[in-house]
């Protein structure tokens, strides 16, 4: 397969629309339903069942997809990075970032701005309580976020690292005293709401139901963070966060329990896949080597 081939085909997969996908790569439709009869003709195999309504990948295809996905992001952001580099790249790039988890990414911020030194880094604040709005809305070219991001036209890096989740609760809370809870006790909470948050981010935090079943009530809907350090300091509410938010808000009003069962918390970087330029891929390229053990 040419290269060309492999991101028309790995496009189409993520897709699922003919008409989309032209649009993504700025190519026709029958470009687009060309490159694939080729392809399969090739490999001696159909990659996607197509009706008149639908297109999903078949086993084969979602086989090839698995298979290609990870080496072609690979190439291309070391396409990115080299182009960069030979270019002398300039310009702005708009990352966002959550309060204090700046700090997570500061090898990544040190080894980009080493490789790039003509580039303007521009720094945005992201609201927990709507973790995708200034990404789509295009205010900011990459996003620093907790998994899972599931939104379509969004793609997203390799884990960066991982956090261990913990409740945020008043001093006065019945939890406070507590060496840790289980995810089951959160049954017996209210917890902060978010405005525009994706169900399955929600989840990792501030979960609908229990283990078993029992829903988690609703508090207060918040906006931004210091709504919710304000909502949960004054007891009425709680909020899962992350081990980080403990060591940077020591606040007296404030207590921290782990939760023993929850599962960590992953992150990345998330970026607009139209808006997929040089830049772009010389960032998530670089936090991909920032994160590679030393040999």
């Amino acid at each position: 397969m040419e290269m060309r081939e492999i991101e028309i085909f790995l496009t189409l997969a993520e897709e699922l629309h003919f008409s989309r996908t032209a649009e993504r790569l700025r190519i026709s439709p029958a470009r687009v339903s060309q490159s694939i009869k080729k392809q399969e003709r090739r490999i001696g195999g159909a990659l996607f069942y197509r009706t008149t309504r639908t297109v999903r990948l078949s086993p084969l295809g979602e086989e090839l997809y698995h298979a290609l996905k990870g080496g072609y992001q690979q190439i291309m952001r070391g396409i990115a990075t080299a182009q960069a580099a030979a270019e002398g790249a300039s310009g702005t790039l708009t990352l966002g970032t959550l309060g204090p988890y700046s700090l997570q990414i500061r090898d990544t911020l040190d080894l980009f701005r080493s490789r790039h030194p003509e580039v303007r880094l521009q720094h945005r604040e992201i609201q927990p309580a709507s973790p995708l709005d200034l990404l789509t809305s295009g205010d900011l070219d990459v996003a620093h976020l907790w998994l899972p991001v599931d939104e379509p036209g969004l793609s997203v890096s390799p884990t960066a690292h991982t956090s261990a989740v913990l409740l945020m609760t008043s001093a006065a809370h019945p939890f406070a005293s507590r060496e840790s809870i289980c995810l089951e006790d959160l049954g017996d909470c209210t917890v902060v709401e978010g405005r525009s948050i994706p169900t399955a981010m929600e989840h990792v935090f501030n979960p609908r139901h229990t283990p078993s079943g029992r829903p988690v009530r609703r508090g207060p809907q918040v906006s931004t963070w210091q709504e919710t350090l304000s909502v949960v300091s004054s007891g009425q509410a709680a909020a899962g966060v992350t081990a980080e938010v403990a060591d940077f808000y020591t606040w007296p009003s404030l207590a921290f329990v782990p939760i023993r069962d929850a599962t960590p918390c992953r992150w990345a970087f998330v970026w607009r896949s139209a808006d997929e330029g040089p830049l772009v891929r010389a960032f998530v390229g670089a936090s991909v080597d920032a994160d590679r053990p030393v040999a």
